[in-house]
């Protein structure tokens, strides 16, 4: 096929005006099945080939933004749960970070152990459903049966710290709501010894799979520079060729205490975006062992600390506050939204499970942001998809967005 100048009235139009063939008109989505999230993609097709690609999104559009202006800071983690469902856990120490860093608050070490095994366990979850996904679009379900179990435990351990599973809320500024119970190490020891024998399996059902790979090399590729005109972070860049990861060139969370590795593709197409994030959740298993030996280490009191002294956000414990006056205060003040912020401009990130998601925090002094702005990956990524697309056939559209991990939650918010 000839280079396309423009689409006219479902007509391919050549360089020099003429016009070559109809095109066909398909709208790849909104529904789930086809797009795994409520967005759109209006193809024009020749054939079975992509000739232009037009992007929609929009449909669950909540004003997140809006309505964190007027919510004081603790009650704007439940809306960062709604963002990338796959792995809140991260939404949610990304915003209390935030929240910290304009605050000026510093946590003790066991706490940002804590939160790094929390984190790398959402990482887990979300590699795991967008690799599993993966291998359904180029055919093979059985390795989303044998890794969906182990998401399940992720999901458990959350349950059992926070009571709950997928929009978790999990945690709060300066630490975590209580202490991680016996139940919690009990199930966070199971899925250390017992999913990388699932997750090798995975490995072995798809890495070297010949029909897997020639559905996925060579399809949505992007160059490292392309990647980083339109922003491209996380491990869609890392799959182009770019070594960069929030947790080593900006630390949050203590991340400098721990050794790990940077996975890092070379042609940024599909099966390199597998790669990656395959390699990514051997290295947050790593993590997690190191950062469970970590806190094995603490003893005395400071086993028992998982929050920082932060009375002016962190709700008291609630026999202190039916017999201590000072305690009934603080909780009327947190609970009914009474204190002032320091004014400030802060911006923070954190590696997400696809990509850098940042947090910009203006403060006047009030008690609620004077504006917020969420970074989303996701957001940036599907800007690039026509490009990925274009000229493909209509069968590699499916595989490039899951390979994306495209979450329209994240998209719209």
């Amino acid at each position: 096929m000839q280079d396309v100048v423009s689409i006219k009235d479902n007509h391919i139009v050549l360089p020099d005006g003429s016009i070559e063939k109809q095109t066909t008109t398909l709208n790849l989505g909104p529904t789930h099945p086809a797009t795994h999230g409520v967005f759109q993609n209006i193809l024009e097709m020749d054939g079975e080939r992509i000739v232009s690609a037009k992007q929609t999104i929009g449909y669950i559009h909540r004003a997140f933004e809006k309505i964190a202006e007027r919510r004081p800071l603790y009650q704007i983690t439940p809306l960062t749960d709604r963002m990338n469902y796959c792995s809140s856990p991260i939404n949610n120490i990304g915003w209390h970070t935030t929240c910290e860093k304009l605050l000026k608050i510093q946590t003790p070490k066991r706490v940002d152990y804590l939160r790094v095994i929390i984190m790398e366990l959402a990482r887990i979850s979300d590699h795991l459903i967008c690799n599993s996904v993966v291998g359904v679009d180029a055919g093979a379900f059985t390795g989303f049966l044998y890794v969906m179990q182990y998401r399940e435990l992720i999901y458990e351990i959350y349950e059992s710290i926070c009571g709950s599973r997928l929009t978790t809320n999990i945690g709060r500024i300066g630490g975590f709501e209580r202490n991680f119970t016996n139940v919690t190490w009990e199930k966070l020891e199971r899925f250390l010894k017992e999913y990388p024998k699932a997750l090798k399996e995975l490995d072995d059902l798809l890495l070297r799979n010949r029909i897997f790979m020639e559905r996925t090399i060579g399809a949505g590729p992007i160059s490292a520079e392309r990647a980083l005109n339109y922003g491209f972070t996380g491990p869609n860049l890392r799959a182009a060729g770019v070594d960069y990861d929030v947790r080593v060139h900006s630390p949050y969370c203590s991340y400098q205490d721990f050794d790990f590795k940077v996975p890092v593709g070379s042609t940024g197409d599909c099966y390199d975006r597998f790669l990656v994030r395959d390699q990514e959740m051997w290295q947050s298993m790593k993590i997690i062992e190191q950062a469970y030996q970590k806190i094995q280490d603490f003893k005395g009191e400071e086993a028992e600390v998982y929050h920082a002294d932060v009375p002016d956000y962190y709700l008291p414990e609630k026999k202190d506050v039916y017999t201590k006056m000072e305690s009934l205060i603080w909780h009327f003040k947190i609970i009914m939204g009474e204190i002032d912020m320091p004014v400030g401009e802060v911006y923070h990130c954190v590696e997400g499970g696809n990509g850098e998601l940042g947090f910009y925090l203006i403060s006047d002094g009030g008690r609620t942001p004077y504006r917020l702005h969420f970074r989303r990956p996701c957001f940036i990524y599907y800007q690039a998809y026509e490009e990925l697309v274009k000229g493909a056939m209509l069968s590699d559209a499916v595989i490039t967005m899951s390979s994306l991990n495209l979450i329209a939650g994240e998209m719209d918010s």
